[in-house]
C-alpha cells in the first residue's frame, strides 16, 4: 500500500497530453477546452481612446479659469466615427464608448454640469485625462494573453471575441470509457431485487466528465463474469483515452478488475492509504489509461476527484492547477484512530452564524462520514485533510481544507 501523495505522483508522472486537434475550432466550441498555443493580442482592448462615461469632451487647457461656458459643436455616440478636431472654447458631446475627439483630453460626467441649448457650463475641479479610457488600457498590442495549457472559462471567450478571435488552436477533446461492476448494481429504472443496489457511481462519474467537458463512452454496469468484464475493458481501451471503473477493486471472491488487469494490462499500483477510497487501481490497458475505483460512492467520487481529475486535466493538455488549500478552524471533535490520510467531507463558513465575518473561516463535517453516505459529498463544499496517523482534532483547531472542484 503506497501513500496518496505517492499515488498522485505516480499517476501524473504517467500522463502526457493527448495530440491538438488538426485544425482550428470555432470559439463557440471552445468553453472548458484547453489552448494547444499561446494566444498572442493582434490588437490592443480597447483599440482607441474611448469615453467611461455619458458627458462631455473637453480640451483641459479651456478650464483653467472655470466653471465656464463652452460650445458644444457636436453630439458622438458610441460606435460613431471621430469627429472634427475639437478647437479652444468647444465642446463635444459624448455616451460612453464613443471615441476621444481629437484634441480633447478630458471627458466631463453629465451630472456635474449645466446645459442650456448649445452651451455647456464646467465647474472646476477637472482634470486632464479623466473617464478616458486609452487604447491598450486593458490588453496591450502583443501581449500574452493566455499561455498554451490554459483551459478556457467563461470570461475567457468573451476576452477572445474581443480580441476578434473566431477560431483556437485547441488539445483534441478527451474520450473517457466508464463502466460499473458488480451483480447487485442495476440502472435506476429498474425494480431493486433483494441485495440489490442502484447504480449511483456511473451517475456521478458521468456527470463529473460531462463537466469536464470529456467525450463520455457510458459502457453500462457489467456483472461479475470475467469473460463479460473483458470484454467490456478492451472495448473501452480500445475507443477511448482512459477506462473508469467502480466497484471490483477489492479483494473479494468476486472482484476480478485485479485479475484481467494483471493478465491483459498493467498495474501500476493497487491500494492507498487513504480514506475513504483505499482500494483503488491505476494502471494501462492498451494505450488506455486505467483508473479502477472502490465501489462505495463516496470513496468512488472522492477518488476521481482527488487523483482522476487532476490526471485528466493533465491528459487533456492543461497547466497544473494549484490546489486550493487553506487554514480553517475545526467545529467540533473528531478521533481519528487510522493511520491513513483522510479527507472528511466538511462544510466552510466564512461568516458567523450572526452574519459577522469569520477570520479564519470555519468548517466542521457533514455528518456521517461513512463510505456509503452519498450526502455526506453532497453538502460538501471542501475537504478536510487530515494526515496520517492517529490524531485527536479538539474544537478550535487550526485544520486544513481543500476546495472541492467539479468543473
Amino acid at each position: 500500500m503506497i501513500s496518496f501523495n505517492e499515488a498522485k505522483r505516480r499517476v501524473l508522472e504517467q500522463i502526457q497530453p493527448v495530440a491538438p486537434e488538426s485544425k482550428e475550432t470555432p470559439l463557440a466550441e471552445a468553453l472548458g477546452r484547453v489552448l494547444a498555443q499561446a494566444i498572442h493580442a493582434s490588437a490592443p482592448v480597447p483599440n482607441h481612446d474611448n469615453s467611461a462615461m455619458d458627458g462631455y469632451a473637453v480640451r483641459s487647457a479651456d478650464l483653467s479659469a472655470a466653471p465656464v461656458q463652452l460650445k458644444v459643436v457636436a453630439d458622438l455616440p458610441a460606435g460613431s466615427p471621430p469627429v472634427a478636431p475639437l478647437q479652444a472654447g468647444e465642446a463635444v458631446r459624448i455616451m460612453t464608448g464613443a471615441p476621444i475627439p481629437q484634441g480633447s483630453d478630458c471627458v466631463v460626467m453629465q451630472e456635474v454640469v449645466t446645459r442650456h441649448e448649445e452651451w455647456v457650463t464646467i465647474p472646476a475641479g477637472q482634470l486632464p485625462g479623466q473617464n478616458i479610457r486609452p487604447a491598450g488600457e486593458d490588453i496591450a498590442i502583443g501581449s500574452t494573453i493566455f499561455s498554451a495549457g490554459h483551459r478556457l472559462g467563461v470570461a475567457d471567450l468573451g476576452l477572445l471575441t474581443s480580441l476578434g478571435k473566431s477560431t483556437l488552436p485547441l488539445f483534441r477533446r478527451l474520450r473517457v470509457a466508464i463502466l460499473s461492476t458488480g451483480n447487485e448494481v442495476v440502472a435506476n429504472d429498474q425494480p431493486l431485487a433483494p441485495g440489490q443496489v442502484y447504480d449511483s457511481n456511473r451517475a456521478t462519474l458521468r456527470a463529473a466528465l460531462t463537466q469536464l467537458g470529456v467525450l463520455v463512452l457510458d459502457l453500462g454496469a457489467v456483472g461479475d463474469d470475467r469473460e463479460a468484464l473483458a470484454s467490456a475493458f478492451q472495448k473501452g481501451a480500445e475507443q477511448a483515452d482512459a477506462l473508469i471503473s467502480s466497484g471490483g477493486v477489492s479483494v473479494g471472491d468476486y472482484d476480478l478488475v485485479k485479475e484481467i488487469l494483471s493478465k491483459d494490462g498493467q498495474i501500476h499500483f493497487w491500494q492507498v492509504a487513504m480514506k475513504p477510497g483505499k482500494p483503488q487501481a491505476y494502471g494501462r490497458l492498451g494505450q488506455a489509461h486505467f483508473f479502477g475505483l472502490p465501489g462505495n460512492p463516496v470513496s468512488s467520487l472522492s477518488v476521481f476527484l482527488l487523483i482522476v481529475r487532476p490526471a485528466l486535466l493533465k491528459l487533456m493538455g492543461a497547466a497544473p492547477e494549484p490546489e486550493r488549500r487553506f487554514q480553517a478552524l475545526f467545529r467540533g471533535t473528531w478521533n481519528k484512530r487510522h493511520s491513513r490520510m483522510d479527507f472528511l467531507r466538511g462544510i466552510v463558513h466564512f461568516a458567523h452564524p450572526d452574519g459577522s465575518l469569520a477570520t479564519p473561516p470555519w468548517v466542521e463535517v457533514t455528518g456521517g462520514q461513512g463510505s456509503g453516505i452519498l450526502t455526506s459529498l453532497s453538502k460538501a463544499n471542501v475537504f478536510i485533510i487530515l494526515p496520517e496517523g492517529p490524531l485527536q482534532i479538539a474544537d478550535g483547531d487550526p485544520v486544513t481544507v481543500q476546495w472541492i472542484d467539479y468543473v
